[in-house]
């Protein structure tokens, strides 16, 4: 994506902003390019308003959102910056018939639910996640391996506390969750360490404007998991095959091999979490979490004791941390057990 724009010019206020310097973006054109397909906005003016943020196009007086006019070059630049992340069996679950595509806009799946079935059941259990055996063969260092696993569990225990009672593993109950990891790739760290260094320099040359600096798209990590819900009796009661790649636009760089695969497991673990408290599609809608699971993510006590075996989210010191870029090995302290 290429854009041609002049210096930022300023103006004294308008109507709208009466006696205050206002900065005005003039671009000429905004070219950019979806699916290989070349596309330009023309010239438009951005005026930075203290509470809004709008483009006019000239020849005409209809202000629109510049986030409306940019969309088709933001998803662009979105789709373009992402790591590929296959969806891959691994063999544990119970069955892969009747798998359905279920895509988002940057996650690939393959899922089956029994609505009535995990909406009617009142008990959950978490067992360990683990890696299959060609994903424990990518380099990640053993507590790497035991932190993407647990990110896993920890987010499942959260996300299925909204409607489950959570019991030990070792506890009968209504659905017994499992998932493996089946595939991932390492962040390179070089990469990662270069785009915090080309982040930091926007923010020391702006005017007061934030200027947000995408990953340089090299070297971003994904990941690729498995999961099953299963009934009393191991009857399969939901499944999902789960793929994401890392993208360069809202995936911070940390310096750490495991960083983008440590990341994206809190990510599946909110999405299969979701599809059992739902009975549906985590990707049809948008989901809010509730004020409790929100306290837990930021490493408040969570809802279930349970979950307190997976230990507390790194919550303000972990986003501290990711700001940074500094490895998730740092600020997270793993499981119950291992402290």
């Amino acid at each position: 994506m290429a854009a041609r724009l002049t210096p930022q010019s300023w103006r004294q206020g308008d109507s709208e902003t009466p006696g205050k310097e206002i900065p005005v973006l003039i671009f000429r054109q905004l070219d950019y390019s979806v699916f290989g397909s070349r596309r330009s906005v023309r010239a438009f003016k951005v005026k930075v308003h203290p509470l809004k943020f709008t483009a006019v196009q000239p020849g005409t007086l209809r202000r629109r959102p510049i986030a409306v006019l940019l969309r088709p070059a933001v998803l662009s630049l979105l789709m373009a910056g992402c790591a590929a992340a296959p969806l891959t069996e691994g063999g544990s679950l119970s069955s892969y018939a009747d798998l359905k595509p279920a895509n988002g806009q940057i996650t690939k799946s393959m899922l089956r639910v029994e609505r009535d079935d995990v909406l009617a059941a009142k008990t959950a259990k978490i067992v360990p996640t683990r890696f299959s055996e060609s994903a424990a063969q990518v380099k990640f260092t053993d507590q790497q391996r035991k932190l993407i696993g647990n990110a896993i569990d920890r987010s499942l225990c959260l996300g299925l506390s909204e409607r489950y009672s959570i019991v030990p593993p070792w506890a009968p109950a209504d659905l017994t969750v499992h998932a493996v990891v089946t595939d991932a790739k390492v962040t390179d760290k070089v990469a990662a360490g270069a785009s915090k260094v080309v982040g930091f320099i926007p923010a020391a040359l702006s005017v007061g404007v934030p200027v947000p600096v995408p990953r340089i798209p090299i070297g971003l990590g994904s990941l690729s998991v498995e999961a099953e819900a299963q009934g009393p009796t191991g009857e399969q009661k939901a499944a999902m095959i789960w793929a994401r790649g890392a993208n360069s636009v809202t995936d911070r760089a940390q310096i750490s091999t495991a960083a983008d695969a440590y990341n994206l497991a809190s990510s599946f673990g909110s999405d299969f979490s979701q599809l059992l408290v739902t009975g549906k599609s985590p990707f049809d809608e948008v989901s809010l979490p509730s004020m409790q699971k929100i306290g837990a993510a930021l490493g408040t006590k969570p809802k279930n004791s349970v979950c307190e075996m997976f230990g507390r989210s790194p919550g303000i010191k972990g986003m501290a941390g990711n700001a940074l870029g500094m490895p998730p090995e740092w600020t997270d302290d793993g499981a119950a057990e291992t402290k």
